[in-house]
């Protein structure tokens, strides 16, 4: 079986991450993804260092959502790297884009007239704001969308300062968002033969992603609070640190809770006043108080493995190379190696398809082939 996407053409107009990250997923799938960059100094994010890599000189950042794809230095502001977009789109299935508002006009590059000369064309727009409203000019920076959207208010401890994601989640949504418009998009056009325009920014992507919270918030109007690694709604659902470092303990069932107190010779605890969601939520203090002493005594190990044993969720809290070194990542296929570096594998699992796995090109790595393609100016 060939990947889904595999005969589909993405141009990749875009830079930083919301748009890279949209078309890398595009390209897991096994659409053709050439990405556009300027002839000076490509992609911002190339110099976004450290770490580099010592064999192609290219950032980590760079290389995490850049696989799969060919480059193509073109300088848009130019009458023939202008041209050569045109041309490109002619042939595309898919333009990906993450200027800001009028930023592809400057160049008269508008997505209208790229879809007018070839109909079958499926845009996709991220910014940071969208395009209307008082934000509509602020720099799509996740660090501003976090913000703005609410992120950073119920992230961190309830009696600490707002705290970001530690990764720019905001860019990442949007760019999950804009890549299943995009997928959606080419599904319609299947049947109708048209292409289409799709939208999508971090704003509203992080705050369509607030879910619970938000709609806690609309219901009661009420202000959202920062619970730390707990939970609003249930309890205990938190992390909690045994003898040599954390884990987490996730108890959504009142019979959950139960197996819990049995395993802590706690039974009591399954009949009282805790015995439901709703009286341990209103106990929540005394609970994780009397829970934060018993998990002090045990290794982290021994937590988890009793906890799953007794069919309660639980796991542990690892560090980023611990979990992408973890028997579950190697399990999963989680890491993949391709010229000799290892790269965190598309966590989309077709059946009967493996996804393709290209090393991130350098700047222009692939431009005289594609001008001679698709006959480009020079």
């Amino acid at each position: 079986m060939t990947a889904p996407l595999e005969g589909v053409l993405v141009l990749d107009l875009s830079r930083v991450l919301a748009g890279p990250f949209c078309t890398m997923m595009l390209g897991d799938l096994g659409a053709r993804v050439v990405k556009v960059e300027h002839p000076e100094d490509g992609d911002v994010t190339r110099g976004w260092g450290p770490p580099y890599d010592d064999a192609s000189g290219l950032s980590a950042y760079y290389l995490a959502v850049n696989r799969n794809k060919e480059s193509i230095a073109l300088d848009l502001g130019s009458p023939g790297g202008a041209e050569s977009v045109r041309r490109l789109a002619a042939r595309a299935d898919v333009v990906v884009e993450n200027f800001p508002p009028g930023g592809l006009e400057r160049f008269g590059l508008s997505l209208d007239a790229l879809r007018a000369a070839n109909p079958r064309l499926v845009t996709a727009s991220i910014t940071g704001f969208g395009r209307t409203g008082p934000d509509a000019s602020a720099p799509g920076f996740d660090l501003l969308a976090q913000a703005g959207a609410g992120l950073m208010a119920i992230t961190g401890t309830a009696d600490g300062e707002p705290l970001k994601v530690g990764v720019a989640v905001s860019d990442l949504l949007a760019g999950c968002y804009a890549a299943i418009g995009v997928l959606a998009m080419l599904a319609g056009r299947a049947a109708t033969g048209r292409g289409g325009h799709v939208e999508t920014d971090l704003f509203s992507a992080t705050l369509a992603s607030l879910i619970n919270v938000a709609q806690s918030a609309l219901l009661t109007g009420e202000e959202a609070v920062r619970h730390g690694n707990a939970h609003p709604q249930i309890v205990p659902y938190r992390a909690f640190e045994a003898s040599d470092g954390a884990f987490v303990l996730g108890v959504g069932t009142d019979r959950q809770f139960e197996r819990l107190a049995q395993m802590l010779g706690r039974t009591e605890w399954a009949r009282g006043r805790w015995a439901t969601n709703a009286g341990r939520v209103r106990g929540r203090r005394e609970l994780e108080a009397e829970l934060t002493a018993i998990f002090r005594a045990a290794p982290r190990e021994e937590w988890v493995s009793r906890c799953r044993a007794a069919g309660i969720p639980a796991g542990p809290v690892r560090g980023p190379l611990e979990a992408l070194t973890s028997e579950a990542a190697r399990a999963l296929g989680s890491v993949v190696a391709v010229e000799g570096r290892r790269f965190v594998a598309s966590p989309i699992r077709v059946e009967g398809a493996s996804a393709p796995l290209r090393f991130p090109p350098a700047l222009d790595a692939d431009g005289e082939r594609l001008r001679r393609e698709f006959d480009l100016p020079r």
